[in-house]
């Protein structure tokens, strides 16, 4: 019984977005249970200057040097304060660039703070488009949230295409677009002198990732961002999630092999003429379960799968 009514009600969010309530950013903050000022942030060494802080939010990657400070992501205004104290504590003084992985609020909502305060923002293009105007994110069995359009001084004055380097700190700092993948803009960001990587929301360490199929993410790009990136780093690199803690090539690899499974899986039923309920009801990620906990607390890996499958074949 409990597992019908679960999918009965999954049947209904899955709808669509309209059948969502639509949440502030302070109730969708709320929802998730992130707290500003309860929460501190937590700093962890990667290698000489190179250093990952946790907050609310995406993880931050942060180069310290004798050329200032470099940073990836950056939480939310409210938690700058805190971020810059970190950073402090670790030799730095101020922000000098801040990398967007993409535009999502949870990665780049800091740059209203940061930008304003002087620091250079830098992003793939894609994802400065999506920044200058409002969006929705459909956020499954959650909400549908309307981002805001961020003011021209919080937006990226330096953006690319497929490739950029900066020689910043002794380092060198790569950033790569492989294809869309959670969106249609992400970068991910290898320090070259480390063999370390920030993924933003391509990789999560913290459950199933999220793919923003509604804005041109898809699980076939996901994967292939993910292959492309791990071409890169090889089976020593070390990996930072847009979420969770940090970690490795390994840990990739096997992300890589859940996300082909499941892709597998669901194109498999869709072929056969079963309904996404259906295809839910299956389990396609039954054993993946344990290590990225169960499907259905997450922001719907199986329907942002089959949504974005379904678009892919569409436009064949």
């Amino acid at each position: 019984m409990k597992k019908l009514m679960a999918l009965a009600a999954f049947a209904c969010i899955s709808a669509g977005a309209q059948e969502l309530e639509e949440l502030s950013l302070s109730e969708l903050l709320q929802r998730f249970g992130w707290d500003f000022e309860a929460t501190e942030i937590i700093t962890e060494k990667v290698g000489d200057g190179l250093y990952v802080l946790f907050g609310v939010g995406g993880n931050i990657a942060v180069s310290v040097g004798e050329q200032g400070v470099l940073i990836v992501d950056d939480m939310f205004p409210e938690m700058i304060p805190k971020v810059e104290a970190a950073i402090k504590e670790i030799g730095g003084d101020g922000i000098d660039f801040a990398i967007n992985t993409h535009w999502h609020f949870d990665h780049a909502e800091g740059n209203l703070a940061v930008g304003p305060a002087g620091t250079w923002i830098v992003a793939h293009e894609h994802s400065a488009q999506m920044m200058a105007k409002s969006n929705p994110i459909y956020l499954p069995r959650v909400t549908t949230y309307q981002q805001q359009a961020y003011p021209a001084d919080a937006r990226p004055a330096i953006t690319y295409d497929d490739r950029m380097r900066f020689h910043f700190n002794g380092d060198v700092i790569d950033l790569i677009h492989a294809g869309p993948a959670h969106t249609a803009g992400d970068t991910a960001v290898i320090f070259r002198n480390h063999n370390a990587v920030h993924f933003g929301d391509v990789f999560n360490n913290a459950g199933y990732p999220f793919i923003d199929a509604d804005s041109g993410g898809g699980i076939n790009g996901m994967i292939t961002f993910c292959e492309a990136v791990l071409a890169e780093i090889g089976d020593d690199g070390i990996v930072i999630p847009g979420h969770g803690p940090v970690t490795d090539s390994a840990a990739l690899k096997a992300y890589i092999h859940m996300l082909k499974t499941v892709r597998d899986r669901v194109s498999a039923m869709m072929a056969e003429g079963k309904s996404l309920l259906e295809i839910v009801a299956s389990r396609p990620t039954a054993e993946f379960d344990e290590t990225y906990g169960p499907e259905m607390n997450s922001l719907g890996l199986v329907d942002r799968a089959y949504t974005s499958l379904k678009r892919d074949a569409e436009c064949r």
